[in-house]
């Protein structure tokens, strides 16, 4: 690991990182001081008073947790395929997968309203989910190819000489090797995922479908428009991932280290 021994420059990089902080703290310190404008702590009673809150936030999470299953499945059996199978035209399909990061999801938005509707998903968690993983899935698996080519292929080998089976190698060999990479999609999954917002403001049109990042909606309207009610809100909705990322930090920079580098 990269150590400074100097003392100027340990100065020097403690300020260089000060001034990279400081654009993204401003955002948030401004955020907290506006939601407790006006009437302090009676800002959030007023969000937290809201009858749907509830629900907003199960559905949020029940959005969360089918993205990260979805995204882990198809994660780690592609990058099980991508690395250690021999699968004719793999690299082919592998770079066919990156192009879809150079896609902008605005373009998709057409095509995923057309699609959604004619399969009867509109208004259903499904029109979020579905969208939301397959936009995932590229990137995650970019993570953990690359971590998984660093997995010693004499330890498959060894298994297959055992008389495991593909299926039995991937899942008593591979997966637990696997497990700071998987720690590192899990975060990083939940994060977009909880705070999506363009897709379930699209095909989710019913309060009793719709996620938590629309909760500010509520106070913002033609004949009102409560700022510090939007910023409580937003407060509240962030501290599920502010908590969830300080929990986890530790393994989500190891195994998001560990896939970018081999």
């Amino acid at each position: 690991m990269f150590e400074t021994r100097r003392l100027r420059s340990r100065i020097g990089l403690q300020l260089l990182l000060t001034v990279l902080v400081l654009p993204f703290v401003f955002p948030l310190v401004t955020m907290v001081r506006g939601s407790l404008a006006g009437s302090g702590w009676g800002n959030y009673a007023t969000v937290l008073s809201l009858p749907l809150l509830p629900g907003f936030f199960v559905n949020s999470a029940l959005l969360s947790i089918a993205v990260i299953a979805i995204v882990l499945l198809c994660t780690l059996t592609a990058s099980f395929g991508f690395s250690k199978l021999h699968v004719p035209g793999k690299e082919v399909f592998f770079w066919m997968l990156l192009a879809c990061l150079t896609l902008p999801g605005v373009v998709l938005l057409a095509p995923l309203f057309a699609t959604i509707t004619r399969i009867g998903a509109y208004n259903t968690l499904w029109a979020v989910i579905l969208p939301v993983a397959a936009l995932q899935v590229p990137f995650t698996v970019l993570l953990a190819r690359n971590f998984v080519d660093g997995i010693p292929d004499a330890l498959l080998e060894s298994a297959r000489v055992d008389g495991a089976n593909v299926l039995r190698t991937f899942w008593h060999v591979l997966l637990p090797l696997t497990r700071p990479i998987v720690a590192a999609v899990v975060v990083l999954v939940f994060i977009n995922s909880w705070n999506e917002f363009l897709l379930p403001l699209l095909f989710l049109q019913t309060p009793d479908q719709q996620t938590v990042t629309l909760v500010p909606q509520f106070f913002v309207g033609m004949y009102n428009n409560d700022q510090t009610k939007v910023l409580a809100a937003a407060v509240l909705t962030g501290l599920p991932v502010v908590t969830a990322y300080v929990c986890l930090q530790r393994y989500f920079e190891r195994g998001l280290a560990a896939g970018a580098l081999k």
